[in-house]
């Protein structure tokens, strides 16, 4: 029986298992027992976003740990606040916060380990203060093998609380203070490295648009056309419900359009397609838009498909163009044209709405731009090609880490 379930006025943790993966040299089983037992509990202060300060102290505030501090640990801390030192709760190095409330469960059961010693906390987060064991260790379990039972332990419907109290009776596992620092040394040099591989990722994505950008600066010519002029334009699909998807043919989703420059023969979802319907299909070279968005800035965003599907959809939230080959157009470099600031400031003008905005699609098709020659969209569109496909590698490797960091979490804790 562990602590909990058989000994639950005795501070005498009870002797468990182990997990199935372990460094060498480590054969002590693992103690099961309350967080209470072994940290206190206190919450943070109020610290609004306008009243961060350059100039003030360091501090974290509860939606930072959502956006900001993406990794377990804490290390470097970015914001900074001039609100008065008595009216804060400063951290101890070590320290463990979690969200005292949020949107759902599932988000609540959000641990950051703070390594640094007076930090100011911010309201809604609650502070697990560790007597003698490693916050960077705990931060792991909670959220990886405990996630689940946080979020259990959260109470609310509209809005979900998560209290001192609850997270007082949660029962963890924890083996000897050396095991913990080399688990968790372990895990965030992996954190680190996913980190480092995000960053390239950016970096590469910079470096691809400042190319296209010079590039096209550079080439482009004066003569002046329009999509009515080089192509067709067709609508997505129609007269859909919920219930026809999930299965049958392939389609391009709002999605697919909107994260990519180039699409090829992958990352389709599926609709059926009902014997006689006319629904427009999507051809290679074609040039693919959104057509609404939360804001006019992200309206229109577009690709183009180079895959060579014989039948193939698009979402009902999108159009399309068939672009005509010609001796002015090389259909695949449009996706990356597209996405050129020239392009972007002449498509955000004829966003419509207020709270969601639709594109004009007959005015876009009117929009009158300029091209490089031909044989230059083909040169900056094999160019950016492999840088293209040089990311694609890179996030690939990125997912790998990810999926890696999930199994040892799982293996690695019990």
């Amino acid at each position: 029986m562990t602590d909990t379930e058989n000994n639950k006025n005795s501070n005498s943790p009870v002797s468990t298992s182990a997990p199935s993966l372990r460094f060498p040299g480590f054969t002590e089983p693992w103690r099961r027992i309350r967080l209470g037992k072994i940290a206190t509990f206190s919450k943070g202060a109020g610290i609004s976003k306008d009243q961060r300060n350059e100039n003030g102290k360091p501090c974290i505030l509860y939606g930072e740990l959502y956006t900001t501090y993406t990794a377990t640990n804490i290390t470097n801390v970015i914001s900074r606040t001039n609100l008065p030192e008595d009216s804060l709760i400063k951290s101890v190095a070590n320290d463990v916060i979690i969200p005292s409330s949020g949107e759902t469960a599932e988000d609540i059961a959000t641990a950051r380990c703070v390594l640094k010693n007076d930090v100011f906390l911010g309201g809604d987060l609650n502070i697990i203060r560790l007597n003698n064991d490693s916050g960077s260790f705990l931060c792991y379990q909670l959220n990886g093998v405990r996630k689940r039972e946080i979020a259990k332990l959260a109470q609310g419907v509209s809005v979900v609380h998560l209290y001192k109290e609850s997270l007082k009776s949660l029962v963890v596992s924890i083996p000897s203070i050396d095991e913990q620092s080399k688990i968790a040394y372990f895990l965030q040099l992996l954190d680190e490295r996913i980190a480092t591989q995000r960053r390239l990722i950016e970096d590469l994505e910079k470096l691809k648009s400042s190319i296209n950008e010079t590039l096209y600066e550079t080439l482009t010519t004066d003569c002046k056309t329009s999509f009515n002029e080089i192509g067709i334009d067709y609508g997505g699909l129609t007269g859909k419900s919920a219930e026809d998807f999930g299965y049958g043919k392939p389609f391009i989703s709002y999605l697919n359009v909107y994260q990519n420059q180039v699409i090829t023969d992958y990352n389709f979802d599926n609709v059926e397609i009902r014997d006689g319907e006319n629904q427009n299909k999507v051809r290679t070279g074609d040039l693919l838009f959104t057509l609404s968005s939360e804001t006019p800035e992200e309206i229109g965003y577009s690709a183009v498909y180079m895959g060579n599907a014989k039948e193939l959809y698009l979402n009902s939230f999108c159009f399309g163009i068939h672009i005509q080959e010609s001796e002015m157009v090389y259909p695949p470099y449009m996706g990356y044209f597209t996405s050129t600031t020239y392009f972007r400031r002449k498509i955000i003008p004829y966003a419509q709405g207020s709270t969601r905005f639709n594109l004009h699609k007959p005015s876009l098709m009117n929009i009158k731009f300029s091209l490089p020659a031909k044989e230059y969209q083909i040169k900056i569109f094999n160019t950016l090609q492999l840088l293209t496909d040089k990311i694609s590698t890179e996030i690939e490797l990125h997912n790998r880490y990810i999926q890696q960091r999930i199994y040892l979490l799982s293996k690695m804790f019990i």
